[in-house]
């Protein structure tokens, strides 16, 4: 199901495809972002790490696409896990990204976990994507707390990449994503300004728990406490929801 929101006192043009399942979404999100990554004029792609993006990665992996002209970024990185584990963003999305879309290595960039070299990584990250004219396109999930990337509530909408303290409900999350056995406290996260300056932009959100996050993200209001509300009235974005995260949307607060 295609729906489009829009609301009083707001610029919003959302492209919003809400599916009965996680399942059913992905598959869309799948031929949305293959037909991105196959366009002539895409170059530059960013990528999120994490749970919601994987089964997408996988799907267009799938389909043998030629993607070895496309220089890759990685969004964000935990900060304070050792490089060689394999849960950082970077040898999550070097596997399911870089090397499963047959991407050259050379052509897929990613930030350091460590504390010293971080914040420097993630400025130059930024400086080549300024360098290769900008994102084309990006991939999102959307963080219970409304964050994209590490851009925690309260980021400004001009924030660049930098260093972040995050909220108890990222710490929780990323103490899940690693079993327990990290629980960073800190992340290092490419900046809104660069994020909200792609071409093209996916996001997706399942289940309950998203529920708060998405209905601020699409009615609004549009404030850094929930960054994800600054997706409002970009040109091209598409949002790609499960029932479940999509239970709220229309409903009066």
């Amino acid at each position: 199901m295609l729906v489009s929101f829009s609301g009083p006192n707001l610029n919003l043009n959302l492209n919003i495809a809400i599916h009965p399942t996680a399942r059913e979404a992905n598959a869309a999100a799948a031929d949305c972002l293959a037909a991105w990554l196959t366009h002539p004029d895409t170059r530059n792609v960013m990528v999120a790490g994490g749970n919601t993006p994987l089964e997408v990665y996988r799907l267009v992996a799938k389909r043998g696409l030629k993607l070895s002209h496309l220089n890759v970024f990685a969004l964000d990185e935990y900060v304070g896990v050792p490089l060689a584990e394999p849960r950082t963003c970077a040898n999550l999305l070097r596997r399911s990204v870089a090397e499963a879309w047959r991407v050259p290595l050379r052509q897929f960039r990613t930030i350091s976990s460590l504390e010293p070299n971080a914040l420097e990584n993630v400025r130059r990250h930024e400086r080549q994507i300024a360098k290769l004219g900008g994102l084309d396109a990006i991939v999102l999930g959307l963080g219970e707390n409304g964050h994209l990337g590490f851009n925690e509530p309260g980021s400004a909408e001009d924030s660049p990449g930098r260093l972040v303290p995050l909220d108890p409900v990222s710490i929780e999350a990323n103490a899940k994503w690693f079993s327990g056995d990290y629980a960073p406290s800190l992340g290092v996260t490419v900046g809104l300004k660069t994020i909200l300056e792609a071409r093209h932009m996916l996001i997706m959100a399942y289940g309950s728990r998203k529920v708060a996050a998405v209905k601020t993200m699409i009615e609004g209001p549009r404030t850094d406490q929930c960054p994800a509300s600054f997706l409002q009235g970009h040109p091209q974005v598409r949002v790609f929801l499960d029932s479940a995260a999509a239970v709220a949307l229309g409903a009066k607060s």
